[in-house]
């Protein structure tokens, strides 16, 4: 029982951290220029189909 709930925990835990990371990635894509963006190969359109996804995707 115990264990279960600590793997419960445990990927919540995880999920929890890979939302707040794409979060904040995708929030330093925005605030990128279109020079830093062609600089890491990026085009325009890319940013703002990765900026449309819902927070879970």
């Amino acid at each position: 029982m115990i264990r279960t709930l600590k793997n419960l925990l445990t990927r919540v835990l995880r999920r929890l951290n890979q939302l707040h990371e794409t979060s904040r990635t995708r929030r330093l894509l925005s605030e990128l220029n279109e020079q830093q963006l062609s600089d890491i190969g990026v085009s325009h359109a890319d940013r703002m189909a990765e900026l449309e996804k819902p927070f879970w995707r």
